[in-house]
């Protein structure tokens, strides 16, 4: 059995303006459980990468532990990557970012991953704006021990041992809105027509940027009575509307009816288009974007999409002034500048 992936290309295969094809995208063969949902999300970040003509170089994955964190190995191959400890990716990410802000990040985590252990790195970097994309692959157990539930399992659901889980679980939207994020989305890992753009205008975003995906595990919480299960999450989908996201490059066209969307400019110049958005839902008020969810809790249904968006949000390096050059471009004279210098500084401080 071969587990390289073949050279081969067709002839016809699509080509984004750099000259790279979607297999320039993709990293190592998954090993993971067949139909997990976390290889559908690697597939999506590919896609998205490729249609935004990403160079491979610009971009960072970054990861903590766990099935999920596994995942960065299958895509982006050609791109700078960082596995980290448990729940520690957050911190990894902010440490990067201040010495390097030319860099795309792109941190990738899971339930157990950012919602128990990470809980703390999480909200920080949320609350700091740190100009990165959070995805997390929510399949509400612990899938390297065997399933145990995670905090984000819903109470009353059932993993595949059968013992509802006791507790209420942890939203990470609400909990992401709640703390600051300036760009919050929910998806479905079996819904990549909403996961692409969703994706494409997470990475286009100034701030931080939490995608929470719904990724059933096959092996151990994909039963009947899991709510995170394949079956349950098709049928308790609600969505916020369908969105479009178009790049700053492309032509700007209307195929919505007046008054049943919302357009809204991103700081690079790419738009996102929110069409026929449901009743009571403003994606660019953060209150809305709360009850909306609690709504959807108590109807029992997962809320998906976009649900919040800040378009004029300031990332941590606007907020605390540091310098546009990236501090691993500085010279020594530079990082230190003397002892009159730090005289000023801390006489500043007094």
């Amino acid at each position: 059995m071969s587990y390289e992936r073949p050279k081969f290309r067709h002839p016809n295969t699509e080509i984004n303006d750099l000259g790279y094809a979607r297999q320039d995208y993709e990293g190592a063969l998954s090993t993971l459980c067949a139909g997990c949902g976390h290889d559908s999300i690697s597939g999506a970040i590919v896609r998205a990468c490729h249609e935004l003509s990403i160079e491979p170089y610009r971009l960072a994955k970054l990861s903590g532990i766990g099935c999920s964190s596994k995942a960065p190995t299958y895509f982006l191959g050609n791109s700078h990557g960082f596995n980290s400890v448990h729940g520690r990716m957050p911190s990894v990410v902010t440490g990067a970012a201040m010495a390097n802000r030319d860099l795309i990040y792109l941190g990738v985590s899971g339930d157990g991953d950012t919602a128990s252990i990470g809980m703390g790195q999480f909200v920080h970097a949320a609350r700091r704006n740190l100009n990165m994309v959070y995805i997390v692959m929510n399949n509400g157990c612990y899938g390297l021990t065997k399933g145990q539930d995670s905090a984000t399992a819903d109470e009353g659901s059932r993993s595949k041992k059968g013992d509802p889980s006791p507790f209420e679980s942890i939203d990470l939207c609400a909990l992401s809105l709640q703390v600051g994020a300036t760009f919050v989305a929910r998806s479905f890992s079996g819904d990549r027509d909403q996961l692409v753009p969703l994706i494409k205008a997470a990475i286009s975003h100034r701030g931080f940027a939490l995608i929470d995906v719904v990724s059933p595990c096959v092996t151990f919480n994909n039963n009947a009575d899991s709510t995170k299960s394949y079956d349950f999450t098709r049928e308790h989908l609600k969505s916020t509307g369908t969105m479009d996201f178009v790049p700053m490059r492309e032509e700007i066209t209307a195929r919505y009816a007046p008054g049943s969307s919302h357009e809204v400019t991103l700081h690079d110049g790419s738009v996102i288009h929110l069409y026929k958005m449901g009743k009571g839902i403003d994606p660019l008020n953060r209150v809305s974007a709360l009850n909306a969810l609690e709504e959807c809790k108590q109807e029992g249904r997962i809320l998906t999409g976009l649900l919040y968006m800040d378009p004029d949000s300031k990332e941590l390096h606007e907020a605390i002034g540091t310098v546009k050059r990236p501090l691993n471009q500085l010279t020594e004279r530079e990082l230190c500048p003397g002892n009159s210098v730090l005289q000023n500084i801390n006489a500043s401080l007094r």
